[in-house]
């Protein structure tokens, strides 16, 4: 924003200037999801004080078998896992895991993850540097497609 711009919205008409102050300072509905150790009933006690008091803040679910948090608000996601991490001591990251039925390839090397909750794998998709073990490559599906059953002409000259 330069000079010009700034004397602009100085010399606005007071109706003008406030509209657009609710346009840019209008958030959106959103549900953040973060993984945190939760090890205890206090933590959990201790992690929804800590939310319920943040200005936006709609509802706070929070799934302890799971290590997992999720807020719905008019809220900043980088702002919410800020304010858990800072006030709980506690560390902090976006939920990394999606339904098993997403992935294309869920037993990939970068996908697969023993600490994950039941019927969840991490997203590879979205991590670049997992994301080519997570998908065929077109060797991979050429071969694995010759030898399917809906190919009946490779299996009788494999035979």
């Amino acid at each position: 924003m330069g000079i010009v711009d700034t004397l602009s919205e100085l010399c606005a008409c007071p109706t003008v200037r406030s509209r657009q102050h609710l346009k840019r300072r209008r958030k959106q509905l959103q549900t953040v999801e973060m993984k945190v150790r939760i090890d205890c009933e206090g933590c959990e006690r201790k992690i929804r004080k800590v939310l319920d008091g943040l200005d936006g803040v709609t509802a706070v679910e929070v799934v302890p078998k799971q290590n997992k948090v999720a807020v719905t608000g008019y809220v900043d996601p980088a702002k919410v896992m800020r304010r858990v991490a800072r006030k709980t001591g506690k560390r902090v990251e976006p939920w990394p895991y999606v339904p098993y039925d997403v992935v294309p390839h869920p037993y990939a090397p970068g996908a697969y993850d023993k600490k994950a909750p039941p019927g969840y794998v991490r997203n590879v998709v979205a991590d670049p540097s997992a994301a080519p073990l997570a998908r065929a490559s077109s060797t991979e599906v050429r071969v694995a497609s010759a030898f399917s059953d809906d190919n009946p002409n490779a299996a009788c000259a494999v035979m």
